[in-house]
């Protein structure tokens, strides 16, 4: 049977180092997590990630400013939830070489987009909808918030989380959402990325409920920072996953410098 391995890797911040998976080897010049193999996985800040597997990197919702990106040279993709400015974030992407890039992302993004923003090509795509890619298969789902109303944050339809398959892995990232019943019925899913964050998204209780259906095989709470500047409670999540599954594995790793 071939394996996949799956490298976390993260950066160091001034604040002190991110926690990691208790298998992570910390350099003193790169904290690389784990031996690695066909996929790796880079924490950034918030809800943005880059993916790499042998040549193609994937920059997910770059945001934080272009010099958090620069370890990691051009991306051949970009993937971009929503348009709201921690996950369209003009000011990253500026500072970010995109000449080789393809960016995928719903219409509104796309509409809401400087021109001064060059792809060398650009995917719009709808919930639903699929492609293939440099190598990577892409399927759009739904992000939403809960209860479905006209004044809603995040309304169905307008924004996509996605599945990505790539190195093997189906990797979910749930953008901005709540627990809705498409993420309650995913299946197959390797790596998920799973938001939780009041009062935009949704809580820990609604999350962990949401994984406990859907049991993706490893999962990572990110984007866990409330709209007062307090944290959501990870560990708790953590253990509220682990109460009622043991198969998903709960990863935390330290998405924001603040918090030391």
């Amino acid at each position: 049977m071939k394996y996949v391995l799956v490298i976390l890797s993260t950066l160091f911040f001034a604040c002190g180092a991110p926690k990691v998976p208790v298998d992570a080897e910390v350099s003193a010049d790169r904290p690389a997590a784990t031996e690695t193999e066909e996929l790796t996985i880079h924490p950034i800040l918030h809800g943005s990630l880059v993916l790499e597997q042998e040549g193609t990197k994937v920059f997910v919702d770059p945001y934080g400013g272009p010099e958090l990106y620069k370890p990691f040279g051009q991306p051949d993709v970009v993937l971009i939830t929503h348009p709201h400015g921690d996950h369209l974030n003009e000011e990253t992407l500026k500072g970010i070489d995109l000449s080789k890039a393809e960016l995928i992302a719903p219409q509104a993004v796309v509409d809401k987009m400087s021109k001064e923003i060059a792809f060398a090509k650009v995917a719009v795509m709808g919930n639903g909808e699929t492609l293939s890619t440099k190598g990577i298969d892409v399927n759009a789902v739904p992000m939403y918030n809960l209860p479905e109303t006209e004044d809603s944050r995040h309304p169905k339809g307008w924004g996509n989380g996605y599945v990505i398959q790539i190195a093997g892995k189906h990797v979910y990232i749930s953008g901005d959402t709540e627990d809705i019943d498409e993420m309650r019925k995913l299946e197959n899913i390797d790596i998920a990325f799973v938001c939780m964050n009041l009062p935009y998204t949704m809580g820990i209780e609604q999350a962990a409920s949401a994984v406990t259906d859907f049991k993706p095989k490893v999962v990572y709470p990110y984007h866990y920072r409330n709209g007062d500047g307090t944290f959501s409670d990870v560990e708790q999540f953590k253990a509220m996953v682990n109460e009622k599954t043991t198969a998903t594995e709960v990863r935390l790793v330290n998405w924001y410098p603040e918090q030391g």
